[in-house]
C-alpha cells in the first residue's frame, strides 16, 4: 500500500477508456487518490452505478471497492484535480478518414491539463502516439503556460482481459529526458509493478510501444500468408503450424486468423506514418498490414465460390457470424477494430438476400443488434436452420463446441467456416450435407465439400 508520505499520491487520469479506467482503478487500489476525467456521459452514468462500460475480469469489484473507500472520483472536467501533482493522459489516437493518426483528442486533454497544472507537476502521456508527439505536441502546449513541469512517456502495455493482472506484473517502460524525471515516474509505477525499465528519450519509449504491436501484426501476417499458400494447395495450415514447432524452438509460427482490434489495426499505420518523417519506408510493416486487411475479401470470395458450387444452396441463405469481439482470448466485449465488421460488409455484397444472425459469448445482445445482426442466445440457436456459420474469434466456447451436434441443426447444404482452426478439417465427421472448412485448408475443402 502507498506510504502516507509518498509525494505524488494525488493523480488525475484523463480518459477513462480501456486504458485509463483500468489504470485509474489499479492506482486507486494501490493507495493513490485518483480523479478520472471522461467526456462521455454514458460512461460516467455507468461508473456512478459501479459498472464499467466494458468487460474486464475483476474490474467491477475493484471499481466498487475504491469508490467505496473514496480513493477514486470521476467527472467531465479536471475539477477535483486541484491537489493533483501527476496528470496521466490516456485518450485515444484513432486514424482519420485520410488514414493519418489523429492527435486532436490528445491536444484537447493536454489543454485541460494546462489549465490546472502547477509548477513542478508531472505529466505522463500513455496513449499510443506518432513518434515525437510527446515532445512536439504535448510539451509546447504545456510550455505556453509558463509553468515548470516534468514530462514522461510511459506506454500502456496490457492485454484486454488481463489488464489488472498485467498492470501489477509487466515491466513498465519509462521514457524521459532526465534521470530525475525518469526516477520520479518510475517511483510512481513502481507502486504497481515490481519492474520499471528506464530508456533514454521520449521517442525511444514511443517507438517501443509501436514496435511491440507491429511485431505482433507482422508475425500474424506471415502466418496468414502461409495460410494463403495452404489454401491454394491440399495442405493444412493447422498441421504446418503445429507439427513444425513441436519440439523445435526456433520456429514459432502462430495459427492464422483475423488480426484486428483497437491497437493492431492502427499502430502499424502510426509507425509507417512516423517513419516517413525520417525518409524511411517500412516495407515489411506495410506488407503485413495489407495481408491482414485483405483477409476478409479473400475469405468472402472463397465462401461465395464454395457455396455457389453447392447444389441446393439457397439464394437467400441464413448466415450466422459467431465471435464478434475482436478477440476471444482473453475474453473481451470490445468491438473496436473487429475483423467481423469488414467480413460482414464483404459477405453482404455477395449474399445480398441473406438473413443475418450474430452470436458472441461476451458481447451484449443490444451491441450485436447494433452491429446489424439478430442476436442469438447460444451457438445452437445461432446455427439452427443456418446455411453458413462463420467462427470469427478464438473464444474458448468454440474450442469445446459440439461440432457434429451443431452441424446437425443446420439447413442442408450447410457450411461451418472456422477462421481459428478449432478442429482438424481432415478428421471431423459431420452429418451428410454439411461441411467444416478452416482457414488455411481451402484446398482440401474443394474436395470435401458436399455437392
Amino acid at each position: 500500500m502507498l506510504p502516507k508520505s509518498f509525494p505524488d499520491r494525488n493523480v488525475c487520469v484523463l480518459g477513462l477508456g480501456y486504458v485509463g479506467l483500468t489504470l485509474a482503478v489499479a492506482m486507486a487500489d494501490a493507495g493513490f487518490q485518483v480523479h478520472g476525467v471522461e467526456v462521455r456521459g454514458e460512461v460516467l452514468d455507468k461508473l456512478a452505478r459501479g459498472i464499467p462500460h466494458f468487460h474486464e475480469p475483476g474490474l467491477t469489484e475493484k471499481l466498487r471497492h475504491v469508490v467505496a473507500r473514496d480513493r477514486f472520483s470521476f467527472g467531465r472536467t479536471p475539477e477535483g484535480c486541484e491537489r493533483c501533482s501527476v496528470f496521466i493522459i490516456t485518450v485515444g489516437t484513432p486514424l482519420g478518414a485520410d488514414g493519418q493518426v489523429r492527435t486532436d483528442m490528445i491536444e484537447a486533454a493536454t489543454r485541460q491539463v494546462a489549465d490546472c497544472i502547477h509548477d513542478g507537476d508531472l505529466v505522463i502521456l500513455r496513449s499510443t502516439v506518432k513518434l515525437g508527439t510527446t515532445r512536439n505536441i504535448v510539451a509546447p502546449i504545456l510550455r505556453a503556460t509558463g509553468k515548470r513541469f516534468d514530462i514522461a512517456f510511459c506506454p500502456e502495455r496490457t492485454l484486454e482481459g488481463q489488464a489488472l493482472i498485467e498492470l501489477n506484473q509487466l515491466p513498465q517502460i519509462i521514457g524521459a529526458e532526465s534521470v530525475e524525471v525518469a526516477a520520479r515516474a518510475a517511483q510512481i509505477f513502481g507502486m504497481l509493478t515490481p519492474t520499471t525499465v528506464k530508456v533514454s528519450t521520449l521517442e525511444t519509449a514511443e517507438m517501443i510501444k509501436l514496435v511491440d504491436n507491429t511485431y505482433r501484426d507482422v508475425t500474424f501476417a506471415f502466418a496468414n500468408e502461409i495460410a494463403r499458400l495452404c489454401n491454394a494447395m491440399e495442405v493444412s495450415a493447422l498441421e504446418v503450424s503445429r507439427a513444425g514447432k513441436l519440439g523445435y524452438p526456433r520456429t514459432q509460427l502462430p495459427l492464422p486468423g483475423p488480426v484486428g482490434g483497437p491497437c493492431l489495426e492502427k499502430d502499424p499505420h502510426i509507425l509507417i506514418e512516423s517513419a516517413r518523417q525520417f525518409g524511411v519506408d517500412m516495407d515489411i510493416t506495410a506488407a503485413g498490414r495489407r495481408i491482414n486487411e485483405s483477409q476478409p475479401i479473400e475469405v468472402s470470395v472463397f465462401l461465395e465460390q464454395l457455396t455457389g458450387s453447392m447444389q441446393g444452396f439457397p439464394k437467400a441463405p441464413t448466415i450466422s457470424l459467431m465471435g464478434l469481439a475482436f478477440k476471444g482470448r482473453p475474453a473481451t466485449d470490445d468491438l473496436r477494430g473487429t475483423m467481423a465488421k469488414p467480413l460482414y460488409d464483404e459477405l453482404r455484397t455477395r449474399f445480398p438476400n441473406a438473413r443475418w444472425r450474430g452470436f458472441d459469448a461476451v458481447v451484449a445482445p443490444d451491441d450485436i443488434r447494433g452491429f446489424g445482426l439478430e442476436p442469438a442466445g447460444s451457438m445452437a440457436e445461432a446455427v439452427d436452420g443456418a446455411n453458413l456459420a462463420v467462427i470469427l474469434n478464438n473464444h474458448p466456447v468454440f474450442t469445446s463446441m459440439p461440432l457434429p451436434d451443431l452441424a446437425s441443426r443446420m439447413d442442408r447444404p450447410g457450411v461451418i467456416y472456422d477462421f481459428w482452426n478449432n478442429f482438424n478439417s481432415r478428421e471431423v465427421d459431420l452429418p451428410e450435407g454439411t461441411a467444416y472448412v478452416a482457414l488455411g485448408s481451402h484446398g482440401a475443402a474443394r474436395f470435401a465439400h458436399v455437392a
